[in-house]
Formats: structure tokens, sequence, C-alpha cells
């Protein structure tokens, strides 16, 4: 038996298609199903990733929100299957589902984070704090409420645009997290089971730092 909700919301998208391009207006929002959705910024004339969402993320939720203009592209980084919310729906189903309401809260609040979080990450001088810090702010994007192990693609190139880094230096570093164990490469997949043990050993990296 079909699922009916995606029967009457549902609809499939290739690798590659733009979901929509920045300046647009944005009349509808999209929740991921399956596959991923590449969320991309111009700056300078050079594209930047913002992040790759996966399962169970919203995307262009903002701009129904704000009734302001997409302020990004989305772009379907792996073949996915999405719900496609118009602002009628998305209204009726905050006024009469408190869950959905919370969830969609929650969402922007990581995301608003997440953004501040970018800031933060290119203040630091070292390569390593960077990509440390970066990984933090992801596992808050892709927070797991259940509480199992954070889990999110392993993208190098998107990871060195986030940090202003060289994608051969990134992936040196990843190296070494993975090594240590904080990290662990999963298929296609970054796997963290612990971001408090990433966390102190970003606080030993910058304890480090001060004393040299």
């Amino acid at each position: 038996m079909g699922d009916p909700l995606f029967a009457k919301y549902g609809r499939t998208a290739k690798a590659g298609e733009v979901l929509f391009s920045a300046g647009e207006n944005g009349t509808e929002m999209f929740v991921v199903r399956s596959g991923a959705v590449r969320i991309i910024v111009k700056s300078r004339g050079v594209e930047k990733t913002l992040a790759v969402l996966g399962a169970g993320e919203f995307v262009g939720e903002m701009s129904i929100l704000t009734d302001q203009p997409r302020s990004a592209m989305a772009v379907v980084d792996e073949d996915a299957e999405l719900l496609v919310v118009g602002v009628r729906v998305l209204e009726e189903m905050i006024v009469h589902n408190t869950e959905i309401a919370l969830r969609l809260i929650r969402k922007l609040a990581r995301r608003l984070e997440s953004a501040d979080s970018l800031i933060r990450v290119l203040l630091y001088r070292g390569s390593s704090e960077r990509v440390i810090e970066n990984l933090k702010r992801l596992a808050k994007i892709h927070h797991d409420e259940d509480g199992e192990a954070l889990r999110f693609k392993a993208d190098y190139n998107a990871m060195a645009e986030q940090v202003g880094l060289d994608e051969d230096e990134v992936k040196k570093i990843m190296l070494k997290l993975t090594g240590a164990g904080f990290i662990q490469l999963d298929g296609n997949d970054w796997v963290i089971s612990k971001i408090e043990d990433i966390d102190d050993f970003l606080s030993f990296l910058k304890m480090k730092e001060q004393y040299k």
C-alpha cells in the first residue's frame, strides 16, 4: 500500500535538479524524505556550500515564513524523494499539529545558531580548530532527537568551502580524526557517536595554541 502523504504532496527529483535559486519568491518548501539537497550561496562570484541536507530536513522554509525572496540556491545532490508543501498547507499544519510546529521552530533555531557558528568557525587561526568547530556546527544541524549517532554526508569539498581551507588539508585533518576514533567513516557518511569527545579535543587544541 502506498504512502498517502507522498501520494498527495510527494515528488521525485534527480541529482543536479535546481529546486530554487537565490532571489526567487518562495511559494513552497520541501521536506526531504530520501536523498540529499545541497544549499549553495554565491559570494564574490564563487559558489559556496552552506549545508547538505538529508532525510527529515526542511528546505526553503525561511522564504515562505518571512515572505522574502530566496537567500540561497537549493540543488538536489542525490536522487531524492520530496514532500512539496505550499504556504496554505504549511499554515494549516502549524495551526492543527503542535508537533509539526514545534519541530519547525527547533529546526529554525538550529539553522540560526548554525549561521552564527559558521562566522565563529572562520575566526579560528588553526586549520584543525576550524574543521572541528565546523563538525560541531554540522552535528547541530543534523541533530537526532532520538539520541542516535549523528550521521551526515562525508563531503570534503563542502567542508573545505565552509572552513576556507584546501580540500586536501581538510582530508588530512579528517583522516587524523577518524584515526583517533573521534569520528567514523561509514560508506559515504561521517558518523559521530559522541560530540562531547570532539568538543574536549577542541578545548585541548585551544589550550595548546595558548601556550605556544
